[in-house]
């Protein structure tokens, strides 16, 4: 493993070696001013490779914890490239990053709810991203995420980690473009993470283009809405996409009222409430889509593939054929997965 800086390397040379100049990165568009990672101790901690991809623990400085007030430590990300993977020639890294629940840690929930193997499914190219929130806590603070530029300077620090040496190395084929442009961006929660999805829409500092919930809207009902109306007359990729699912009790109570606001500001909304009752198209093209599912809560995200249909009907620009769309005006199959 090796750290990104070393003390052999003057501040201006290593600034100049991130892309960054005078204190800013240097890509235009790109990430927020970030003068901490002059100082970050981020590395790649360790690295798994399987054939559908390569798994990276990365600790980074901009990770939501250590966070002041608040006890948790653990500063790791868990990021997966899947194999199919390959840099784009524009130079965009598009993310997906999932914020886990309650009593969990990263690296158990990318495991438990198959982010990996869905991901891989969808031939969706681009890398998934699991920050380690509140470690086995019955709570999901945000931590630094909760911070203005929050979200921007993880990403930030995220992309300089990923065009180092060591996981340059470890990726091989699969490397991220070396001076990567933020390209599109989709946030997932799954139960108690919504909290950490809606402080990313209210203060992250970049644009977010999709959000997918798990039996997640717990509160916070309008930092989502108002993140769909931002670009309530956007069109295709340039739209606001939020794809809710959602069990019962307090969580399907707050959905419908999401639905029902939104549809007051002019925002048509699709509703499933029967697995697979909306077509592929629908999920393709919908701007707020709410889908009522017969499982249990721990479940929801990867029983019926869920997490793989969101990014198969997402805006990613994939480099891989699927007969995911064939059919695509009649109503779906649902493909169920079992966990280990």
């Amino acid at each position: 493993m090796s750290r990104i800086a070393t003390p052999a390397l003057g501040r201006r040379a290593f600034l100049r070696a991130l892309g960054v100049a005078g204190g800013a990165l240097a890509a235009p568009g790109l990430w927020a001013p970030a003068p901490a990672l002059a100082r970050a101790a981020s590395r790649v901690r360790a690295v798994e490779a399987s054939d559908i991809g390569v798994t990276l623990k990365i600790e980074l400085s901009n990770a939501p914890f250590p966070c002041d007030g608040a006890p948790y430590q653990d500063a790791t990300a868990m990021v997966f490239v899947p194999a199919h993977y390959r840099a784009p020639e524009s130079d965009e890294l598009d993310l997906v990053i999932h914020f886990h629940g309650h009593v969990t840690t990263a690296e158990r929930a990318i495991a438990a709810h198959k982010l990996r193997e869905q991901l891989h499914e969808s031939k969706q190219n681009a890398v998934l991203v699991v920050p380690q929130c509140a470690v086995n806590a019955a709570e999901s603070p945000p931590g630094k995420l909760g911070q203005k530029g929050g979200l921007r300077r993880l990403c930030g620090e995220l992309a300089s980690v990923l065009a180092s040496p060591s996981a340059r190395r470890a990726l091989g084929d699969r490397a991220i473009p070396r001076k990567a442009r933020l390209g599109r961006l989709c946030l997932s929660a799954h139960s108690g993470g919504y909290r950490v999805a809606a402080a990313c829409l209210r203060h992250g500092g970049c644009e977010v283009n999709e959000v997918y919930l798990f039996d997640a809207l717990y509160g916070e009902v309008d930092a989502f809405r108002d993140w769909v109306l931002e670009r309530k007359g956007r069109t295709g990729r340039d739209r606001h996409k939020l794809i809710s699912h959602f069990v019962a009790g307090d969580v399907r109570r707050l959905n419908l009222e999401l639905e029902r606001a939104l549809e007051a500001q002019g925002v048509a909304c699709l509703h499933e409430r029967r697995p697979g009752e909306l077509t592929r198209k629908q999920l393709l093209d919908g701007r707020a889509i709410f889908i009522q599912v017969p499982l249990a809560h721990s479940a929801v995200t990867f029983e019926q593939n869920a997490f793989r249909d969101c990014l198969f009907a997402s805006g990613f620009r994939r480099q891989l054929r699927s007969s995911w769309f064939k059919k695509k005006d009649e109503p779906r199959r649902i493909d169920v997965r079992r966990g280990s």
